[in-house]
């Protein structure tokens, strides 16, 4: 007899829970505990590296991550004007612009700030400056594209209204374009601020001060100091603490954004 299609999928999925308990189940017997607590789990390292791996790395990780993002977002709402300007010449930049810094590894561009640029103008940048520039130029690369997206997506009877209430074109994107497009763009520029917390690990290639640590940077020094992978596991796990809340705030807004259309 054959089997109907329901009672077929719920045979394929318990087959694939047992699959995975007795994954589960062999991984269990064959690991070495022991060893395994003693790389990642060990509560001596993990006590030595407080507090420091929260009042330096933590700290200089959001700190970093947000001088990287205000700059770009600055920077990058600039772009996304330029983009959608009558002028051509501004437009012919912007989109060289935003190609030539999504197209190239923020590797790069960290190295270029900050061993080339002192080396070609004889100039020493402040450590936080590059970092500042660093992130920002490329995350605002990404940022304008989102914003003019956002720009785009707010109805043009919005911009009709204004003009017939006297506001100028420029007043108009100020008041209200502008505003109504952030709030379209939240979610993409929350995840963008997601990946600039990643991406500030980036900093370590500038060759930082002990209490200019970030948490990776800071992770692998203690790597190094205690031949134990515990200190990058905490790290790792500071990571999250700064990246789940943000995405679950990204769902949230897209859900309310779903909500309002």
């Amino acid at each position: 007899m054959p089997l109907s299609r329901r009672r077929r999928a719920r045979i394929i999925r318990g087959v694939q829970y047992g699959v995975l308990v007795v994954a589960v189940v062999v991984l269990a017997l064959v690991a070495d505990w022991h060893q395994l607590r003693t790389a990642f789990f060990d509560v001596e390292v993990a006590k030595a590296l407080f507090p420091d791996i929260i009042t330096t790395a933590l700290l200089n990780t959001i700190l970093y991550t947000l001088l990287g993002f205000g700059f770009g977002l600055a920077l990058g709402l600039v772009l996304a004007l330029m983009r959608l300007s009558s002028v051509p010449p501004y437009r012919w930049l912007a989109i060289t612009y935003i190609e030539f810094f999504r197209g190239i590894p923020a590797l790069l561009v960290f190295i270029a700030l900050g061993f080339g640029v002192p080396l070609a103008f004889e100039v020493a940048l402040d450590m936080n400056v590059t970092v500042m520039l660093s992130l920002g130029l490329v995350g605002a690369a990404y940022m304008a594209e989102t914003i003019r997206a956002g720009i785009q997506a707010v109805p043009k009877g919005q911009t009709e209204a204004a003009r017939s209430l006297g506001m100028s074109q420029g007043r108009a994107m100020v008041s209200i374009i502008i505003p109504q497009a952030f709030r379209i763009v939240l979610p993409p520029l929350t995840n963008e601020l997601i990946l600039l917390t990643k991406d500030s690990s980036l900093v370590y290639l500038l060759g930082l001060a002990l209490d200019q640590f970030e948490l990776a940077n800071f992770g692998r020094d203690a790597l190094n100091e205690h031949k134990s992978l515990t200190p990058i596991l905490i790290a790792g796990l500071l990571y999250l603490v700064i990246t789940l809340p943000l995405g679950q705030l990204v769902r949230r807004l897209e859900a309310r954004t779903a909500k309002a259309r």
